[in-house]
C-alpha cells in the first residue's frame, strides 16, 4: 500500500503566529521547521521516503513518510523517548504546530509506527539521504554566500567516545549471564520453569538470583577464585553437552543457536586450559583481542580516548565542513578500533555527494588513512600536526637534515646517510663514538651509533614538520578547531551515553542528531544575515 504524502499549510494561522512570536528568543528551531518543513521536505524527497513503502505488505494505511521523518527531527531536538515522543504531540503545541496538527486530541502516531519508521530509515540507508538533504536545503538557501565560498571542500574530521548503553561485566559475570539467556531459552522451548531446566541440564549455580552468591567465595583468594571459576566452567560444559542430547535439533537453529555461539565466544575469548592440568579451566591471562565485554550490545568495546583516559562503547566521528559548519557526513565505530577506519566511511558518504576534497583538517589518529594519499593524490592539501619525534634534552628528528629528493638524511655534526621508508637509519659507531656532539645526541653506549627511525609516511611527516614549524602553518592547523567545536555541541544534544544497542542504530542516532545541528547552523545564518525574523507580527 502507497505511503500518502505529507501536505501541511504554508499559509500561518492566527494561533500559529503567537506561538512563533513566542519563540523568538528560546528553542528557535520549532519556529524555524514550521516556516521551512515544505522546503526541507519537497515533493522529490518525499518521494524518496516513500520509497522505503513500496511493496510493503502491511494492512493499514501507512502515515506520510514526511511527517514522521519531522517526528524524527523534533525527538532528536527535544531529547525525548518514542513515549515521550507521542505523548507531546498531544499536549506540546510546539510539536503540533511544526506536524500541522494544531488542536488534535490524538497522537499523531503511535510508539509503534515511530520504531517501525526508524527501522525502515536504517534498512533504506535513508538516515545517510535526511543528513544529505538538510546539507542540499542550506545550500538552496541564502544562510551562506556560496560565491564567497571554496568550490572544493575544507573538511575536518574528529571524534569523540560514545558510551554503549550495554552493562559491562567481568568475566564471571559474562560467562553466567550468557549461560542463563541459553537456559532462559530452552525454558521456552520446553515450557519449563528455569529452575527445573538448570538442575536437569547441570547448572544449578544459575538457580541463585546471582552467580556470585551462588559461588559464595573470598574473591579476594586466588585459590578460591581458581577454583570457582572451574566450577562454572564444569557446568558450562555439562549444560552444552545436555542441549545436545535434549535438543539436537534446536541447538542449530536460531534463537538457542545464537545464543550457545555467544556463550563459546565468551568461554574462548575469557578463558583458557588450566596449565596445572586436570582438564580444568582459568580466567585468561591478558585481554583476548577484540573481546566482547557485554551479552545485550555485542558490538560495543574497550577503548581509549587517550593515554589516560578509558571508556567502553564506540567512537562517533563527524566530518565538517570548515567553511560553512555543516556536517557533511558521520560514523560510528566500536571503541577499540583506529580512527583510520572511520575516515574511510566519512570519504565514502561525503564521495557520494559529488563533493571533492580539497583540505583534509585531521587529528593524527587519521593520518594513516587510505583517504590521506587519495587526497594528496588528488592535489589537494592535509593539514595534521606531525607525529612527536624528540628526545628529552637530546637532538630529535627535525634537528637532522632530511633531502626527500635524494632520500638522504643528515646529522648535526654532518654525517650523511641513505634512508628508506619504514626503516631505521643507523649511523657509524666510529664515528658517533668520537663526535663532539654526542652527549646532545645519543644516550647509546659506546660501540653504537644513533638510529633515527623513517616513518612509511615520512615525506608526509616531513611536510607536516616544516608546516608546523612556521607561524602560517601554525594558524592553519588551529583551523581544526571548528570540527572540534561542532562536536561539542553534538555530544551535549546526545549526551555521552549511547540511546540503541549496536553499531548500525547508534550511527542512526549520530545522523539524526547531526541533522538537526544543520538546521540550527542554517537558523543561525540566516538570522545573523537578516533572513530570518526574530519576530513575527501577529
Amino acid at each position: 500500500m502507497a505511503a500518502p504524502f505529507w501536505k501541511p499549510s504554508i499559509k500561518h494561522t492566527k494561533q500559529e503566529l503567537v506561538l512563533l512570536k513566542r519563540l523568538r528568543r528560546t528553542r528557535k528551531l520549532f519556529a524555524f521547521l514550521r516556516d521551512h518543513r515544505d522546503e526541507i521536505f519537497d515533493t522529490g524527497f518525499q518521494d524518496e521516503l516513500i520509497s522505503m513503502y513500496r511493496d510493503s505488505d502491511q494492512g493499514k494505511q501507512p502515515l506520510p513518510p514526511a511527517m514522521l521523518a519531522m517526528a524524527v527531527l523534533l525527538q532528536s531536538y527535544s531529547g525525548v523517548s518514542d513515549a515521550e515522543a507521542v505523548e507531546l504531540t498531544v499536549v506540546d503545541l510546539r510539536w503540533q504546530m511544526v506536524l500541522d496538527r494544531l488542536g488534535s486530541k490524538e497522537p499523531a502516531f503511535s510508539q509503534g509506527a515511530l520504531f517501525d519508521f526508524r527501522e525502515r530509515l536504517i534498512r533504506h540507508e535513508m538516515d545517510r539521504r535526511f543528513l544529505e538533504r538538510t546539507v542540499e536545503v542550506a545550500r538552496q538557501s541564502k544562510a551562506f554566500d556560496w560565491k564567497k565560498l571554496p568550490k572544493d571542500l575544507r573538511i575536518a574530521m574528529d571524534s569523540s567516545p560514545l558510551v554503549g548503553a550495554g552493562k559491562v561485566e567481568d568475566t564471571v559475570n559474562l560467562l553466567a549471564h550468557a549461560a542463563r539467556k541459553v537456559v532462559q531459552c530452552v525454558a521456552t522451548l520446553l515450557k519449563w520453569p528455569v529452575e527445573r531446566v538448570a538442575r536437569e541440564a547441570g547448572i544449578p549455580l544459575l538457580m541463585a538470583s546471582s552467580i556470585k552468591k551462588a559461588l559464595d567465595i573470598d574473591w579476594s583468594n586466588p585459590g578460591e577464585q581458581a577454583d570457582a571459576v572451574t566450577r562454572l566452567t564444569e557446568q558450562i560444559d555439562a549444560l552444552e553437552a545436555w542441549l545436545h542430547e535434549k535438543l539436537p535439533e534446536e541447538v542449530e537453529k536460531p534463537p538457542l543457536s545464537e545464543l550457545l555461539e555467544t556463550l563459546k565466544q565468551i568461554l574462548k575469548q575469557d578463558t583458557e586450559p588450566d596449565p596445572s592440568g586436570g582438564g580444568g579451566r582459568r580466567i585468561r591471562e591478558g585481554v583476548a583481542t577484540d573481546r566482547r565485554i557485554s551479552i545485550e550490545d555485542a558490538e560495543m568495546r574497550h577503548g581509549r580516548k587517550s593515554k589516560t583516559r578509558r571508556f567502553n562503547g564506540y567512537k562517533r566521528h563527524v566530518a565538517t565542513d570548515l567553511d560553512t559548519d555543516l556536517i557533511m557526513a558521520c560514523a560510528v565505530t566500536p571503541a577499540n578500533r583506529p580512527e583510520q577506519e572511520a575516515a574511510a566511511q566519512l570519504d565514502a558518504d561525503i564521495k557520494q555527494q559529488k563533493h571533492r576534497l580539497g583540505e583534509l583538517h585531521i587529528d593524527r589518529g587519521y593520518i594513516k588513512s587510505p583517504v590521506v594519499a587519495d587526497v594528496l593524490a588528488d592535489h589537494g592539501d592535509v593539514y595534521c600536526k606531525p607525529w612527536r619525534t624528540g628526545f628529552e634534552k637530546l637532538y630529535d628528528k627535525s634537528d637532522f637534515k632530511m633531502n626527500m629528493r635524494s632520500m638522504t638524511i643528515t646529522c648535526p655534526a654532518g654525517e650523511v646517510k641513505k634512508m628508506q621508508p619504514g626503516q631505521t637509519v643507523r649511523f657509524d659507531p666510529e664515528s658517533c663514538d668520537i663526535c663532539e656532539l654526542r652527549p646532545d645526541c645519543t644516550r647509546a653506549r659506546l660501540g653504537h651509533g644513533r638510529s633515527v627511525l623513517i616513518a612509511d609516511d615520512e615525506k608526509l611527516q616531513h611536510r607536516l614538520r616544516k608546516r608546523a614549524a612556521s607561524k602560517t602553518g601554525r594558524e592553519k592547523l588551529r583551523e581544526r578547531v571548528g570540527v572540534e567545536h561542532n562536536l561539542a555541541h553534538l555530544v551535549r544534544r546526545q549526551g555521552p551515553r549511547a540511546k540503541y544497542t549496536g553499531t548500525r542504530k547508534n550511527l542512526f542516532d549520530v545522523r539524526r542528531a547531526s541533522c538537526v545541528q544543520n538546521l540550527e547552523t542554517m537558523q543561525r545564518n540566516l538570522e545573523a544575515r537578516s533572513l530570518y525574523p526574530m519576530q513575527m507580527a501577529v
